[in-house]
């Protein structure tokens, strides 16, 4: 087990580094600077600046000196906000996106597993193929296409839900929906498959043939063997719904990192844009750390293979 767990960290580790040279040298390699829209400023005065953010030296000073102050927890500091860390930039916002992303993985969670549920044990009858309608739709349909169709039925037509804006439980429903369609519809269809497969088990043939209750083999065999797949998806889906919500984000006008991210490619903000880019990969590299693990506790079989994936 700890082999296992050593292995996924060095490998996250390995990721880690990978995503930093690359979104680094990405943004060496994008034409034109900070600086290049500030057509008032004096030439002397650029190059006073260009010396100041260490744009003048070569790049592999600059990518080793980056990689030292990531090392140390230092994303830099903003060359757009005056006197801003984009450590205090993300540390600002980022309970904003947290909140929308959880109450997202738990509805999605929840919903979903519902949803399949319900499908596979009525498997073929009317529940079964609005859901898989449903879940067709969710996967097909963009989120920022969800988001849009939401705002104009919900909130220009009707006018039941806000359509910009974080400040109570109603600002949740709209983007919420648009960031957990499509994670919902996979959910649901991996439920259902997993479900019907395990309900046509031979074990559960033997359970009800030993006299135990409906509610006891959905409870302790159906939903624990058939939910498995799920949690495989949880780092996927956390990687979709946070992704999502730079989209979602912007069109709800939530003051969320995900705007702060947009804002910040507008105007070519590097050390923003690389330091939030490395803390969502943080993020979303942790979620998979931690779905492995859950899923080594959830399948024995990965324990009985000495620590290796089975």
């Amino acid at each position: 087990m700890v082999r296992y767990i050593a292995n996924k960290f060095f490998y996250m580790l390995v990721s880690l580094f990978i995503l930093i040279s690359a979104t680094f040298f990405l943004m060496q390699a994008i034409p034109g600077d900070p600086l290049t829209s500030e057509k008032q400023v004096p030439p002397a005065i650029k190059e006073r600046l260009y010396e100041q953010l260490g744009l003048d030296r070569p790049v592999y000073e600059q990518y080793l000196k980056y990689l030292g102050n990531i090392v140390q927890g230092d994303f830099g500091i903003s060359m757009k906000k005056i006197n801003q860390d984009v450590s205090d930039i993300i540390g600002q916002t980022f309970s904003t996106s947290l909140k929308l992303g959880l109450v997202a993985i738990i509805v999605a969670v929840i919903v979903g597993v519902l949803l399949g549920m319900l499908a596979a044990l009525y498997h073929r009858k009317l529940i079964d193929n609005v859901a898989m309608v449903l879940a067709v739709l969710g996967i097909a349909v963009p989120s920022f296409v969800v988001a849009t169709l939401l705002q104009y039925v919900f909130s220009s037509k009707l006018q039941l839900l806000p359509t910009m804006g974080f400040n109570g439980p109603m600002y949740y429903i709209l983007p919420v929906a648009a960031l957990t369609a499509q994670p919902i519809a996979f959910i649901a269809r991996l439920t259902r498959s997993s479900m019907l497969e395990v309900l046509h088990a031979d074990y559960i043939k033997t359970a009800k043939a030993k006299g135990l209750g409906w509610m006891a083999i959905l409870f302790r065999h159906v939903i624990r063997n058939g939910i498995m797949p799920v949690i495989t998806y949880l780092g996927p889906m956390t990687a979709n719904i946070v992704t999502g919500s730079v989209v979602i984000e912007q069109i709800f006008g939530i003051g969320g990192i995900g705007k702060q991210f947009v804002e910040a490619i507008s105007v070519r903000d590097y050390p923003v844009i690389m330091g939030i880019t490395i803390f969502y990969g943080i993020l979303l590299m942790l979620a998979r750390f931690v779905t492995d693990i859950a899923y080594m506790f959830v399948d024995p079989r990965i324990k009985l293979n000495k620590g290796k994936e089975g």
